[in-house]
């Protein structure tokens, strides 16, 4: 990990402190906070080639054990899906091109397609994965270029769940799918996880997002927050593990200044007791069992 972020991914600002420091399978995981803005991102961090490698054949190794989709991570999948449609169909009626990014197996495109019966194109950048997704007859690519290279019609729908903290330039790639791949009316589905109650700081997230910080990355892209869901599916019934949004493009011109967030570390602090004593006093409903 030999890439220095300089300037803040979110406002630019180039002064930040260190926030937290750990070992994440092996690798040692510096976070810093912006002193302007708020945002906690990662530094230093792993080059754009090696990100590349890292997600092409390592990244599923290294999580899970195997590159080859497991039956307990499918599992998940589909308990994650379940519940970003019930979140989706509150507020999309109709939908005839859905784009998903990081879209793995494809269970998430075939659970939207099944309820929308839509047109799908998914991205997923895991050989293996991908693999096993076009084996299902799914159209799947292994970036974003290639979609806008080899598909010039846009989508109605953008899904990104448990993405945008990987990328290394969310507000660049947001901006992108905005002016790239969405109609314009089109929607974009984020899911991260929660600063103030996930673990958030392993080697693979770059950003480590709270509520505020997602929904102003979000504006800076030229984005507008629709809904925005805290919860803990699939993994608690009670822990707001993540944070799930709904977003448009804006009507109105992009904000001109970040708004910034005070008090981060705190807030982390207190987040992570509520969870502490949540697992203590509540610990079947705490955590849900994987299957």
């Amino acid at each position: 990990m030999t890439e220095r972020v300089a300037l803040c991914l979110l406002c630019g600002h180039p002064h930040s402190k260190i926030f937290d420091r750990r070992q994440s399978f092996g690798y040692e995981v510096l976070n810093r906070l912006c002193t302007n803005c708020g945002l906690v991102y990662q530094t230093p961090r792993m080059t754009a080639g090696e990100l590349d490698e890292f997600y092409m054949a390592e990244y599923r190794q290294t999580y899970q054990g195997s590159e080859e989709p497991a039956h307990e991570d499918l599992n998940t999948q589909k308990a994650r899906v379940d519940s970003l449609l019930d979140f989706v169909q509150m507020y999309i009626i109709e939908i005839h091109r859905h784009l998903d990014i990081g879209s793995s197996a494809g269970v998430l495109l075939k659970s939207f397609q099944k309820a929308f019966g839509n047109q799908m194109v998914g991205v997923e950048p895991g050989t293996a994965y991908r693999k096993y997704a076009q084996s299902q007859g799914l159209e799947i690519f292994d970036s974003l270029d290639e979609v806008l290279q080899e598909d010039h019609n846009r989508f109605d729908l953008v899904s990104m769940a448990q993405v945008l903290e990987h990328l290394p330039d969310p507000v660049e790639y947001l901006r992108i799918l905005r002016e790239e791949a969405l109609t314009l009316k089109g929607w974009l589905l984020i899911e991260v996880p929660n600063l103030y109650a996930h673990d958030s700081f392993e080697v693979a997230h770059l950003t480590s997002f709270s509520a505020h910080t997602l929904e102003q990355t979000l504006e800076k892209s030229g984005f507008e927050v629709v809904a925005l869901k805290k919860h803990g599916w699939p993994r608690s019934h009670v822990i707001p593990l993540y944070l799930t949004t709904l977003a448009r493009l804006a009507q109105d011109r992009m904000p001109e200044k970040v708004k910034p967030e005070r008090m981060v570390a705190l807030k982390r602090k207190v987040g992570l007791l509520q969870r502490r004593i949540t697992v203590r006093l509540m610990p079947k409903r705490a955590w849900i069992p994987k299957t």
